[in-house]
Formats: structure tokens, C-alpha cells, sequence
């Protein structure tokens, strides 16, 4: 399962990536404002950064079909031919997924609340459809199962596109998800970093250092007793 950064904020991505080698990064408008500067250059700074074989995602903000293309086309110029170019599934944006697939360009499907609506963006040519989980949730519907259903309707009509899940409140999520065969999540780093954090393991990894400092000594490792 690939796993990918939702944040523009570059600290957060470099300490991050400091610690686990992500799959990429994905932004969106909103999160871009947070960051209170240039949107462009905060894309360049975070695509200057990512190491070969990791994504950037970027969305459009046009509404129209034609100026959603017109912007990809920018935005793929300044950002590079590897950018996943995200484009809502409002109806103009199906036919901007539909015109910009068949130009080679990778697209991101997003604001994505039902399964059919995945669907129709895949069969328009999407590489990654983007279930918003959570926010279904709050909605009084079943965001995991969502997603879910999106990954096995793929799978069984044979489309050439994979579940890029996003929106999550907790781990748990994403690791039912995990369970399930999902190929992609995205989630903010606070998320992504309580996947490995359990009391039980610092609970264990202080009682260990307890031991050994008892045993030979405070501050001391094997590289302090390697000689003797």
C-alpha cells in the first residue's frame, strides 16, 4: 500500500521523510492557504525536495472543463511531467479527467463521496480515485466501506486505476483499509505517525534501557563496551 503525505507544510514533510521513506505528497487548496505563501512556490520547494519515485498531487481550482485543462497544462510545465494533476468529479471535471487522460497527463480524481462517482472518473481515465473517508462519515455514511466498494468495483470491471484513499480522523482507518487491499492512503502527518505509536512498545523500550543501565552502567551503549 503506497502511503502518502497530506500536508504543503515543508517542515513537516522533511521531518517526516527523516523517518520513513512516503510514497509522495498531496495537497490540496485549502491546505495550500494554511501554509500563507505562494502556492506556486510552495510546490516547486516540495517538488525540488521529494526523492525519484515520489508523487506530488496538485489540484485545479478552475470550474470550467476547458480552464481545467488549460491550468493542468501549467501546472504539469512548472511542476513536472510526474505530477498527478487532481481535478474534482463535478461534470465539467469528468470531461477535463476524460481530455487530460488521453494527453498522457496523470489525473487525480478527488471530492469523491460515492462509489459511482469513483466509477465514472475511472472510466474516464483516472489513475487515482480519491474517496474522501472521513467526511462520508460526518455525513451519516460508511467512509471505509466506501472506499472499499470503490477498490472491489475497480477490480472487477478490469479499470486501469487505484483507490487513493483521504480524509482521516484516526489510524484505525487506515488500517482496515490496509486489511482490505487499498493501494493507496493519504493523511495528515499527525495520523500517519500514530500508525506506529503504542505505549506498550516505549513502556518496553524504557524498561529495557532500565536493564542495561542497571547492568553496566548509565549511558552507556555497546559502542561504550565494545572493547571490553
Amino acid at each position: 500500500m503506497l502511503i502518502l503525505l497530506d500536508t504543503a507544510n515543508f517542515e513537516a514533510i522533511t521531518r517526516m521523510y527523516d523517518l520513513f521513506p512516503y510514497d509522495g505528497v498531496t495537497t490540496n487548496p485549502t491546505i495550500l492557504k494554511n501554509e500563507k505563501n505562494d502556492p506556486m512556490k510552495q510546490l516547486l520547494r516540495i517538488r525540488e525536495f521529494l526523492p525519484a519515485g515520489s508523487a506530488l498531487h496538485a489540484q485545479v481550482i478552475s470550474e470550467t472543463a476547458e480552464e481545467m485543462v488549460e491550468e493542468a497544462h501549467y501546472m504539469v510545465k512548472r511542476l513536472g511531467e510526474g505530477l498527478y494533476v487532481k481535478v474534482p468529479v463535478s461534470a465539467q471535471g469528468l470531461k477535463a479527467i476524460s481530455i487530460l487522460s488521453k494527453e498522457g497527463i496523470h489525473v487525480t480524481a478527488t471530492a469523491i463521496y460515492t462509489p459511482m462517482q469513483a466509477f465514472m472518473a475511472a472510466k474516464a481515465g483516472a489513475k487515482f480515485t480519491a474517496p474522501y473517508v472521513n467526511r462520508i462519515d460526518n455525513m451519516g455514511a460508511d467512509g471505509v466501506k466506501a472506499a472499499m466498494d470503490i477498490h472491489d468495483m475497480l477490480r472487477m470491471h478490469k479499470l486501469d486505476s487505484e483507490v487513493l484513499a483521504a480524509s482521516f480522523k484516526n489510524s484505525q482507518q487506515i488500517l482496515e483499509l490496509c486489511r482490505h487491499g487499498i493501494g493507496s492512503v493519504t493523511a495528515a502527518p499527525d495520523v500517519l505517525e500514530a500508525l506506529i505509536k503504542h505505549p506498550a512498545t516505549d513502556n518496553a523500550i524504557t524498561a529495557f534501557n532500565n536493564d542495561f543501565t542497571e547492568a553496566f552502567g548509565k549511558n552507556k551503549t555497546m559502542l561504550e563496551l565494545q572493547e571490553i
